[in-house]
């Protein structure tokens, strides 16, 4: 065995493919975000009167997976911190908050007491009533004159597992504070996140927003030529893999970062292969295997709710020996896993609306078949493969006895 786990490391001591692996991971800051020039310049015009203490409308960046919201506005934070003037008579704070983090968005009073924490202070993780805890958020913020400029990752997550009502609250924060002012920046993969708010939420927003589109085949391969560049070895891609991977990211949606794991995941199989080039069939594995994670990390990070509705659909397919299943039976066995796990039991509709969401997801397909006189019905058969729902199982299992 020490024989062969010497021959694995000297392998990678001889490392064939990679210059820089780091340029394609998701945490990589570029010092050019190509094809989102139009967007930054709207972001800095409408966050730029910051700088002179001023408050500014909430903003809300909208557009899907890998299309760079992130990037461009943590790009243009850094721009004005280095502008902001250390003697002026305000401080000028914008903090980030990831919302899909799962200890930070469970609850209001996380999320509270996660932005005390980057604000220096501390709040012990349960035990206070939420009044409390507001209380010591708006003590922080006003203990000296500053502006601030929260910015919430991923802001739809939170809302989806709390309520609409921690944005109202945080938006009413003004009105309490004398030195200071806040100002909310919301990024979201869902583009009618606003539009299911409450209205008394969304008139307190005065929000602007922006939309960033996605990247088409050619500017993804432009990105990924850039990025390649530096990340690997001279001529290790072999033509046509960065065509390739720009064209299976611009079908999902013009994922930018689909397309950069993409092509770091062909070079990792490469490098344990041994082979001196990033082939075709590397790009084609690397795919697969992303796919799979992607669905895993999906049902993982998914609240309980939509936990419960998909271990339905998974119980009654495996009981039906994999033939398609249908809705009033799928709600009728989520009705029996809230009731046995004491959980809030979601009306009929908000089930048919998760059961649309896993069918985008491509985790199940929905049919509707008609019945005659007996109208039509959803009908819902598994689309993933055996392993990925044992693997499903175990996640959502492990999930239930932690409820």
């Amino acid at each position: 065995m020490k024989a062969e786990l010497d021959k694995i490391f000297e392998s990678f001591d001889g490392n064939r493919i990679f210059k820089d692996k780091s340029i394609l991971q998701s945490n990589y800051r570029p010092e050019e975000i190509p094809h989102r020039e139009e967007q930054i310049k709207q972001v800095a015009s409408i966050l730029a009167p910051v700088l002179r203490g001023e408050r500014t409308s909430n903003l809300f960046l909208y557009g899907k997976t890998g299309t760079g919201k992130t990037l461009s506005i943590l790009y243009v934070r850094d721009e004005l911190l280095k502008r902001a003037k250390k003697d002026s008579d305000f401080n000028l704070r914008i903090e980030y908050l990831n919302c899909k983090l799962k200890k930070v968005s469970d609850t209001e009073y996380r999320i509270l007491a996660e932005m005390i924490k980057k604000l220096g202070g501390e709040v012990p993780n349960t035990g206070l009533p939420t009044e409390t805890v507001y209380s010591k958020f708006i003590e922080m913020i006003d203990k000296e004159k500053q502006f601030l400029v929260f910015i919430l990752d991923e802001i739809d997550q939170a809302v989806k597992k709390i309520s609409s009502d921690f944005l109202y609250n945080l938006t009413r924060l003004n009105s309490e504070l004398s030195k200071s002012q806040i100002c909310i920046v919301g990024i979201s993969n869902d583009l009618t996140f606003l539009d299911n708010l409450d209205p008394r939420v969304r008139s307190s927003l005065s929000e602007e927003e922006i939309v960033f589109p996605p990247y088409n085949a050619l500017q993804l391969q432009e990105i990924l030529n850039k990025r390649s560049e530096s990340a690997f070895k001279e001529k290790v891609v072999q033509e046509g893999v960065i065509a390739k991977c720009a064209a299976f990211a611009a079908r999902e949606h013009g994922d930018a970062r689909r397309a950069l794991d993409l092509l770091r995941i062909a070079g990792e199989i490469a490098e344990r292969d041994n082979s001196k080039k990033i082939m075709m069939k590397y790009l084609d594995e690397a795919n697969t295997k992303i796919e799979r994670d992607k669905i895993l990390d999906v049902i993982k990070t998914e609240p309980k709710q939509f936990q419960y509705v998909l271990h339905s659909i998974i119980n009654l397919s495996e009981k039906n020996n994999s033939n398609p299943v249908f809705t009033g039976d799928v709600y009728s066995f989520y009705e029996e896993v809230c009731l046995k796990n004491k959980a809030e039991i979601l009306t009929q509709r908000r089930v048919s609306d998760i059961i649309q969401e896993f069918d985008m997801l491509g985790i199940i397909n929905v049919r509707v078949v008609s019945k005659g006189r007996g109208g039509r019905m959803r009908e819902i058969k598994l689309a993933i493969a055996k392993p990925i729902v044992e693997k499903a199982k175990e996640i959502i299992e492990e999930s239930l006895r932690y409820n």
